[in-house]
């Protein structure tokens, strides 16, 4: 019968250890450069921005995509859409047309202006004014004293009245590019 009488020395057990692990990080490294280096293998960046499907207006951009689209319309035609505001209506208005409203805060003191987009929706006459409502439609030329753009709605659903009902003046530093739609 054997026995082995195996001694340990801790020195020589963490040297081997660290020895492993330098030789591990080496061949890590190496491989990385290789990687890196190599004519075979590229990185692939994907630089293209693809405009969405649909551009959703919130109470941040609504004022300054409201005037983009008013300056250069042309741009804009096509273009789907969807945002939220209260029904409002004028006199002169036909039976399937209103305002997907907000009120722009213009002063300090709480003075409010309606501002929106001129929309025309079959179903419209479910909602009386003040009603919330959230729609999705695509942007065309329309008339209303003058060429503006309308909305023409392929969705509409009632909702609550956002806690961010209000909307500031566009930013004076905006610049308007199509890169938004």
């Amino acid at each position: 019968m054997f026995v082995f009488n195996l001694s340990v020395n801790k020195n020589k057990i963490s040297k081997i250890i660290l020895i492993c692990a330098c030789i591990l990080v080496a061949f890590i490294l190496i491989f990385a450069c290789i990687k890196i280096f190599s004519k075979n293998s590229s990185f692939k960046i994907n630089d293209k921005i693809v405009a969405p499907d649909v551009v959703e207006l919130n109470a941040g951009n609504y004022t300054n995509v409201l005037k983009s689209v008013h300056e250069d319309l042309d741009s804009y035609v096509g273009q789907s859409i969807s945002f939220s505001g209260y029904v409002y209506r004028l006199y002169d208005f036909a039976d399937n047309e209103f305002v997907l409203a907000r009120n722009m805060l213009v002063s300090s003191d709480y003075k409010t202006l309606v501002v929106g987009f001129l929309c025309n929706c079959k179903d419209i006459s479910k909602y009386p004014d003040n009603t919330w409502v959230k729609i999705i439609g695509k942007i065309t030329k329309g008339d209303y004293h003058g060429e503006i753009p309308v909305i023409e709605v392929t969705k509409i659903e009632q909702i609550k009245k956002p806690s961010d009902e209000y909307v500031y003046p566009p930013d004076d530093f905006y610049i308007p590019t199509s890169a938004l739609f």
